[in-house]
C-alpha cells in the first residue's frame, strides 16, 4: 500500500520557488496565488513595484515568503536582474510563468509602428528573455518548469487582433523550441492558452452585450467566460510533479472554441 501510494501524482509545490511576471492584477494575481496555496513561496514581476494592490500580503497570508521584483517586460536589465535577484534571495528558482503580455487592437490596415514593435517586445522578446534568464539558473540546478502565456488566438484568428494573434501563435512555437533544447537538464517547458477570461483587463469588451454574446457562442462546448483561477489551476498543474512526461504542450483552455 505504501508503494503505491508513493506512486500516486503529486500536485502540491511545497518548497519549490516561483516567479509570475505581470502578476499585479488579472490572471497574474490569480496563479501568483495559486501557486502560493499550493505551497510555493512567490516572487511576483510587477511594472511599477510601489503597486502591486496588495498581492504580497495575500500571499504572506498563506504562509508562504515573497518577494516583490521591479520587471518591466520591455527592460531586458530588469528581467535578467529579476531573475537573479528570485534565484538569490530563495537560494532557488523552481517555477517561471511568463503572464505579462499586451493585446492592443486595431485592423490590420490601420495597425501602427508603435502598436506593433510594443506588442511584440512585451509579448514575444520579453517572454523569450525571461525565458533565457530563467533557463540559465534552472540549467545549473539541473531542474525547472517554465509556463508561458499563449492564447487560443495562437490557432484561431481573432478580428482586429493580427498582432496579437501572431505572437501568441510563436509563443507556442518557442515553447516547443526550448522544451526540445532544455529536456536534457530536467527542464519542462508548456504553455496555456485560454479564451476571453473574465478580468479587468477583458471587462471593456466584455461589457458590450453584441460582443459578449458572439464571444460566448464562439466557445463552442461550454458557452460561457472564464475564470482566471480556471487558467491559475493549469498553470498549478504543468507547474507540478504530476506533469513531469509534459513538455512542449500548448495546453488549450478555451472552453472548446478551437475544438469547431
Amino acid at each position: 500500500m505504501l508503494t503505491c501510494m508513493q506512486a500516486l501524482p503529486s500536485f502540491n509545490l511545497i518548497g519549490q520557488v516561483a516567479l509570475v511576471t505581470g502578476a499585479a492584477r488579472g490572471l497574474g494575481r490569480a496563479i501568483s496565488l495559486a501557486l502560493a496555496e499550493a505551497g510555493a513561496d512567490v516572487a511576483i514581476g510587477l511594472r511599477d513595484i510601489a503597486r502591486d494592490a496588495g498581492l504580497a500580503d495575500e500571499i504572506k497570508a498563506r504562509g508562504r515568503r515573497v518577494l516583490p521584483l521591479q520587471m518591466e517586460m520591455t527592460n531586458l536589465t530588469q528581467i535578467k536582474s529579476a531573475v537573479d535577484e528570485a534565484a538569490k534571495h530563495f537560494g532557488r528558482l523552481d517555477i517561471l510563468v511568463n503572464n505579462a503580455g499586451v493585446a492592443p487592437t486595431n485592423l490590420a490596415e490601420n495597425v501602427v509602428e508603435k502598436d506593433f514593435d510594443y506588442t511584440l517586445a512585451v509579448n514575444l522578446k520579453g517572454t523569450f528573455f525571461a525565458c533565457q534568464a530563467a533557463g540559465r539558473v534552472m540549467i545549473e540546478q539541473k531542474y525547472g518548469r517554465i509556463i508561458n502565456m499563449g492564447s487560443q488566438a495562437g490557432s484561431a484568428a481573432l478580428p482586429t487582433e493580427s498582432i496579437y494573434c501572431m505572437t501568441k501563435a510563436g509563443i507556442a512555437h518557442l515553447t516547443k523550441c526550448l522544451a526540445v533544447e532544455w529536456g536534457k537538464y530536467n527542464i519542462n517547458v508548456n504553455a496555456v492558452a485560454p479564451t476571453f477570461i473574465r478580468t479587468d483587463g477583458t471587462q471593456p469588451v466584455l461589457s458590450d452585450p453584441e460582443f459578449y454574446a458572439d464571444t460566448v457562442e464562439r466557445i463552442a462546448a461550454l458557452h460561457r467566460i472564464g475564470e482566471p483561477i480556471e487558467v491559475a489551476g493549469a498553470v498549478v498543474f504543468l507547474a507540478s510533479q504530476a506533469a513531469s512526461l509534459i513538455t512542449g504542450h500548448t495546453l488549450m483552455i478555451d472552453g472548446g472554441w478551437t475544438a469547431r
